[in-house]
C-alpha cells in the first residue's frame, strides 16, 4: 500500500481504494463484512466491561447478516438509526452477483432511494446496467457484550492459536437462559484448554471438585451436611440403577416402571419371584417393575419382600417427606436396600423448589440401607448431556460404588463434569455465605441387617489392582491406560469447537462413516451393510457386554497371560466363567497357534480375547502373519475373538512393522471354518488421537446372532453428540498429510525416548525388562521378589510419628504394588493385574515433570530394598 498511495494521491483513488479489502479470514468475507469482523474481535479484547461499539454500516449484505456478524460473537444489538444512500457508481457489484450464483444468499439493494423493497444484487446490477440508480441501507448498531468477561475469556482462547475455529462460535441466543448457562462455561472451558497443557488424574469416583460442589451446594441450598466423599459420580442413571444391581446381585429387585427401560431384557423376563426366599443361586436376577406411588410400591415392598429397590417419588408426593420415610420403613422392616431417584425433582437453580427428601436429610442422617440418586439431564443447552451422582452416608457403598464404577465402565466423561460443575458454581458463587448455625440432626438410626455384596463382587473389589487414589497429589500413576502428555491444538480445538457449535446437523454427528474408513486402512477388517457399529464414551462398558453376551450363551472367556487387568476384573465381577492361557516368555508372552490349540482343546465355547495390534501390557506387535495364525485355531474350534485395537496406532517403526490386513485372511476363515467362528473389533480413540479427557469407544459386530444379544443388555452410556463432532473432525485431520499426523509422529517419538529411558532406570535398580515396540505400556519383573524387606509409609504416615509407620513385607506379586505406593508414592501394576508371574505393568504418557518423579521414585525404592 505504501508504493500506491503517494503524498499526492487523488480523494477519488483513496475513495475507490476503500471500496476493497484483503480477506481476512472470517465467515464473514464472502459478504464483504471481513474487515468489519476483524475490527469487532479486536475490539472485544480492548473494550471496557461496560463499554459500547457503535458501527456505522453499509447494508448490501442484508440488516440479518449484519446483525448476526456482532450476535454470534456475543453482542447484544440494538439498530439506533437507519436511512439509504445511493450506490457509488465506482463500485462494480458483479462480484455480488457471483456470490448469489453460487450460494443461497441474497444480497439487499433498493431501487433509488424511496424503494422499500429489497432486490437482490442480481436484479441490481441489471437495473443499474440499464441507467437505474441503486441504494442501499445504512444503518448505526449499538452494541454491547452480553456477558463481557467471559466472552474476553472466550476470544483469549481463540487468539492463542484457534483462530480457525472462530467461524464455528456462535453466541447469538434468543432464550436469555441459554445464553447464561452456555457463555460461562464456554469461558471456562476455553481457560482449562488454555492453562493446562493436558487433562489431570481424577479418581473413579468422579473429579474431586466436582463432588465437591454438589456437596457444596446441598449444604448451602438444602442445608444437608454432606462432604465430597459422600458422593460417588456415574456417567448416567441408567448405569447407576445397572451397576448397584450388579454389585448385589439380589434374587429380587423392585425398580420404578420408569427406569427399567435400559435394564437387561433377562432381568426383566425371568419368573423366580415364588423363589425369592429360597435358596436359589444368586445368578438369577429378577426385576419387578412397580408403579411411582408410594402406597403401592410400600404394598408391593410388604409382600415381596426385595432385597433392592430402586424408585423415584410421584410429582404430588414429592413435596413433602412422608412418602420417603414411608419407604424408609418399609424397606428397613424387610431388610431391603432402598436407592431413591430424585432426579425429576432435583431443581438446578437459584430458587430450587420445596424438595421432601432433601428436606427430610437436613435434619436426618440417611440410612446406612438407604441411598440417594439423581441424574443430572436438566440443563438449557445440551439436553441429552447426562451426569449422575449417588449420595450416601454408609462407609461400605462409598467404597464400593467407585470401584464398582472403575471395574464395568472405566471412569465417567470429564468434561461433562466440567458442565454441570460449571452450572453448581455459578449458583455457588450466586449464594450468600449462610451465616445461621446448620440445624442439629438427629442420630443416626441403627443399621439394618441388608443385603451384602454380591460374592463375585466382593472377590473382585477385594483382590483386583483397582485405582490407588488419596488426597493431595501425592501419587503418581503408572497404572492408568491414560494420556497425560500435553494435549495437541487440534484436539482442544475440537472439543471447544464441537461444544461452541450450535444446531449440529445429523451428517455432521454421524460417525459411522468415519470409523469404518478408520477400521478399514488401519486393520484391513471386513465388514459389510449388516455389520452394526455400536459406540460408547468407554471401551470398558462396551467389553462388559461382550462379557455378558458371552454368558448369556455359556461361554468361556479366555485370555492370554500377559492381557489388560482391568478388563479381566470386570469379566470376574460379572462372574463369567474364565480360562486363563499360559503364555512362554521365549515369545515375548505372545499368543501363537500352537498355544491356542492346546488349550481350546478342552474349552466349551471359547470366547478368545487379544489386544492388537500393540498388546496391552508388554508393548510388543503381532504381525499380520502371527494374528492369520492365531484366528486360523481360533476359527478350527468355533471360537467368538475380541480383538481389542484400543492400544495401538502408536508404533514406534510406523512404517517398517507392516500393519494389518484382516480382510486379507478374515473372509476365508469365516467360510471355512466352524460356523460359530466370529471376530468382533473393539477400539478406543483416546490414545490413537492424543485426547486424555476426549473418551470414544467402539465394536464392530459381524454376527446378527451377537448383534441380538448384544442389544438385550441396553445401558450403554453413550458418547454425547459434541463427542462424535470432535472424534469425526479428528479423525477427518488423522487422514490427512501433515498437522495432526505430524503432531501424533512426533508423540511417538516421545514414548520411544520415554520407553528407552524408563528401560535404563529399571535396569539399574535390577529389573529384567522386556522391550516394548510400541504405545504407552511395558513390563518388567524384579530381581528382588520374594526378598523381605522393612518399608515406611511415604507421605504423611512417614511423619505421623505413629508407631506402625515401619512395617516388613515380603515382596511378591500380592504385595509389591502396596509396597511401592506406600514407600514411595509410586502406581504400579503387578504380576496380578499383568497376568504374568512376577512381571509388574509400567505406562510411559506421563507429564514430564511427573515422569522425572516416577524415575525418581524407582531409584528410591531399589536403594530401600538394597538396604
Amino acid at each position: 500500500m505504501s508504493k500506491l498511495i503517494t503524498e499526492n494521491a487523488s480523494e477519488e483513488f483513496l475513495h475507490s481504494l476503500s471500496n476493497y479489502c484483503a480477506l481476512q479470514g472470517f465467515v464473514e468475507d464472502q459478504f464483504g463484512l471481513g474487515l468489519i469482523a476483524r475490527a469487532v474481535e479486536e475490539g472485544i479484547a480492548v473494550i471496557k466491561p461496560t463499554g459500547i461499539m457503535i458501527f456505522n454500516m453499509g447494508g448490501r449484505p442484508g440488516q440479518a447478516v449484519c446483525k448476526r456478524l456482532f450476535e454470534r460473537r456475543g453482542f447484544c444489538v440494538t439498530r439506533l438509526w437507519q436511512t439509504k444512500v445511493l450506490q457509488a457508481g465506482d463500485t462494480d457489484i458483479s462480484a455480488l452477483v457471483e456470490i448469489e450464483k453460487n450460494s443461497p444468499h441474497r444480497f439487499e439493494f433498493f431501487m433509488g432511494l424511496s424503494g422499500d423493497q429489497p432486490i437482490c444484487a442480481r436484479t441490481a446490477w441489471a437495473y443499474g446496467k440499464a441507467g437505474g440508480r441503486i441504494s442501499h441501507g445504512l444503518s448505526v448498531y449499538n452494541c454491547q457484550l452480553r456477558q463481557p468477561k467471559q466472552i474476553k475469556l472466550i476470544f483469549e482462547f481463540l487468539r492463542s492459536g484457534f483462530q480457525e475455529i472462530s467461524s464455528s462460535l456462535d453466541l447469538s441466543f434468543e432464550d436469555d437462559l441459554v445464553a447464561d448457562e452456555k457463555i460461562p462455561f464456554l469461558a471456562y472451558l476455553a481457560s482449562i484448554l488454555k492453562e493446562n497443557s493436558y487433562f489431570p488424574y481424577e479418581p473413579p469416583a468422579g473429579c474431586k471438585k466436582f463432588r465437591k460442589q454438589i456437596a457444596q451446594f446441598m449444604k448451602t441450598y438444602h442445608h444437608i451436611p454432606l462432604t465430597s466423599d459422600n458422593v460417588v459420580i456415574f456417567p448416567s442413571r441408567t448405569v447407576a440403577i445397572e451397576n448397584v444391581l450388579r454389585l448385589f446381585s439380589p434374587r429380587l429387585a423392585i425398580v420404578d416402571e420408569n427406569l427399567t427401560r435400559n435394564l437387561p431384557r433377562k432381568w426383566l423376563t425371568s419368573l423366580a419371584v415364588e423363589t425369592a426366599e429360597t435358596s436359589l443361586s444368586e445368578d438369577v436376577l429378577t426385576v419387578i417393575d412397580a408403579p411411582r406411588h408410594s402406597d403401592l410400591m410400600v404394598e408391593l415392598i410388604k409382600k415381596l419382600k426385595p432385597q433392592v429397590v430402586v424408585t423415584g417419588i410421584a410429582h404430588f408426593e414429592s413435596v413433602t417427606s412422608s412418602a420417603f420415610v414411608q419407604l424408609l420403613d418399609a424397606t428397613r422392616e424387610v431388610g431391603s436396600r432402598l436407592f431413591l431417584d430424585i432426579s425429576d425433582h432435583f431443581d438446578l437453580s437459584s430458587l430450587p423448589g420445596t424438595n421432601g427428601v432433601l428436606k427430610y436429610l437436613s435434619g436426618t442422617p440417611l440410612p446406612s440401607h438407604a441411598a440417594i440418586l439423581c441424574g443430572l439431564v436438566k440443563n438449557q443447552v445440551y439436553s441429552d448431556l447426562e451426569v449422575a451422582f449417588v449420595i450416601s452416608e454408609d462407609e461400605a457403598i462409598l467404597k464400593a460404588l467407585p470401584k464398582t464404577v472403575e471395574v464395568l465402565e472405566g471412569d465417567t466423561s470429564l468434561i461433562g463434569q466440567y458442565y454441570y460443575g460449571c452450572l453448581f458454581h455459578e449458583l455457588l458463587s450466586f449464594q450468600l455465605t449462610d451465616r445461621h448455625p446448620p440445624l442439629e440432626r438427629s442420630e443416626k438410626s441403627k443399621s439394618v441387617e441388608v443385603i451384602g455384596f454380591s460374592t463375585s463382587a466382593i472377590s473382585v473389589l477385594n483382590n483386583a489392582e483397582l485405582s490407588i487414589y488419596g488426597d493431595g497429589n501425592s501419587l503418581i500413576h503408572l497404572d492408568v491406560d491414560r494420556w497425560f502428555l500435553p494435549t495437541p491444538s487440534p484436539v482442544k480445538g475440537a472439543i471447544f469447537e464441537s461444544f461452541a457449535r450450535q444446531n449440529l446437523t445429523e451428517s455432521e454427528i454421524d460417525v459411522t462413516p468415519s470409523i469404518k474408513q478408520f477400521v478399514r486402512s488401519n486393520y484391513g477388517f471386513p465388514f459389510d451393510s449388516s455389520t452394526a457399529f455400536i459406540y460408547s464414551d468407554c471401551l470398558q462398558a462396551l467389553f462388559s457386554k461382550l462379557v455378558l453376551c458371552c454368558i448369556d450363551e455359556g461361554g468361556t472367556m479366555c485370555f492370554p497371560a500377559g492381557s489388560n487387568g482391568n478388563l479381566v476384573s470386570a469379566a470376574k465381577f460379572l462372574k463369567a466363567n474364565i480360562v486363563n492361557i499360559p503364555t512362554n516368555s521365549e515369545e515375548g508372552f505372545k499368543l501363537t497357534e500352537k498355544i491356542l490349540n492346546k488349550a481350546l482343546e478342552t474349552v466349551k465355547k471359547p470366547w478368545v480375547y487379544i489386544t492388537g495390534p500393540t498388546i496391552n501390557p508388554t508393548g510388543l506387535i503381532y504381525s499380520n502373519k502371527e494374528m492369520e495364525d492365531i484366528l486360523t485355531a481360533c476359527a478350527k474350534f468355533g471360537a467368538r475373538v475380541v480383538i481389542d485395537t484400543s492400544f495401538s496406532g502408536l508404533e514406534f517403526d510406523c512404517e517398517g512393522w507392516g500393519g494389518w490386513n484382516l480382510e486379507g485372511f478374515l473372509p476365508k476363515l469365516s467360510s471355512s471354518g466352524n460356523p460359530s467362528f466370529c471376530v468382533s473389533l473393539l477400539g478406543g480413540l483416546s490414545l490413537k488421537l492424543l485426547s486424555g479427557a476426549l473418551k470414544f469407544a467402539f465394536v464392530a459386530l459381524n454376527q446378527p446372532l451377537l448383534i441380538d444379544t448384544f442389544h438385550s443388555f441396553p445401558g450403554l452410556s453413550k458418547p454425547h453428540s459434541t463427542e462424535k463432532y470432535a472424534i469425526k473432525k479428528l479423525l477427518a485431520l488423522r487422514e490427512q498429510k501433515g498437522g495432526m499426523l505430524d503432531v501424533v509422529k512426533e508423540q511417538i517419538r516421545n514414548l520411544e525416548t520415554r520407553t528407552k529411558r524408563l528401560k535404563e532406570a529399571l535396569e539399574k535398580c535390577g529389573w529384567d525388562v522386556l522391550q516394548p515396540c510400541a504405545g504407552v505400556s511395558m513390563v518388567a519383573k524384579p530381581s528382588f521378589l520374594e526378598k523381605t524387606v522393612e518399608l515406611s509409609h511415604s507421605g504423611k504416615d512417614a511423619t505421623s510419628g505413629e508407631k506402625d509407620a515401619t512395617y516388613e513385607v515380603k515382596l511378591n506379586d500380592a504385595t509389591i504394588r502396596e509396597a511401592m505406593a506406600k514407600a514411595t508414592g509410586l502406581c504400579i501394576n503387578s504380576g496380578s493385574w499383568t497376568g504374568i508371574p512376577g512381571y509388574c505393568r509400567f505406562t510411559v504418557a506421563l507429564e514430564e515433570s511427573e515422569f522425572e518423579l516416577a524415575l525418581g521414585c524407582l531409584a528410591k525404592f531399589k536403594s530401600i530394598v538394597g538396604n
